[in-house]
């Protein structure tokens, strides 16, 4: 059984996904550990009351290195075999990644590399895009950047706004965690490049 540790900043609706499957048997791993670094994240309580381990290591007012080597500290301890990233409002730094290359994971609202970092709906909205999205990919030293797993399109449609647009792409957030967990835990996935190729036994 492989250990996830899960990082968030806010409510947690990604983590909420990954538990529920991980609770129906649709991922084989268990939550081992969530982690904020802020005391008000909701995604606590709802952890809390899961009965799963949460633990707020605050980052305000310290030096990234500082609050990096103590998140890095928690997971090791838990001996967590993938972070997965959820709402995590935090650049890891380069040490970060390399404690755990390729063994941690990012969502992002958007089919990247279009429209990485913050408002991604919006910027889709505005750039006129017809086909916006969500993106799951490894974690590398540069924002919303290493290699994609896998991605699920969403349509634009004309009476879009910000709000329904990020509505409906989450949606397709919480299936495409899920199954991009069960790729990288299965560990049948070669990288070539940036891209990431399944082996034909993993696909059955």
């Amino acid at each position: 059984m492989k250990n996830l540790g899960i990082l968030l900043s806010g409510r947690g609706s990604n983590f909420e996904a990954i538990a529920d499957s991980v609770a129906a048997g649709r991922i084989r791993g268990a939550i081992a550990v969530v982690i904020s670094n802020r005391e008000e994240a909701p995604g606590i309580e709802l952890a809390r009351r899961r009965g799963l381990e949460a633990r707020v290591i605050p980052s305000k007012g310290k030096p990234r290195e500082q609050h990096d080597a103590e998140v890095v500290a928690a997971l090791q301890e838990k001996k967590v075999d993938l972070v997965c990233l959820a709402g995590y409002m935090r650049l890891l730094s380069p040490w970060f990644v390399r404690q755990f290359p390729n063994r941690i994971l990012n969502i992002h609202p958007s089919l990247l590399p279009a429209f990485p970092g913050l408002e991604a709906q919006k910027q889709a909205l505005e750039y006129g895009a017809k086909v916006s999205g969500c993106t799951v990919h490894f974690v590398d030293e540069q924002l919303d950047h290493g290699a994609i797993i896998l991605q699920k399109a969403v349509p634009v449609l004309d009476d879009d706004d910000e709000h329904s647009l990020a509505a409906r792409i989450l949606e397709q957030e919480h299936i495409a965690y899920t199954e991009a967990i069960n790729i990288v835990l299965s560990g049948g996935f070669e990288l070539m490049g940036r891209r990431l190729v399944r082996r034909a036994t993993a696909k059955a």
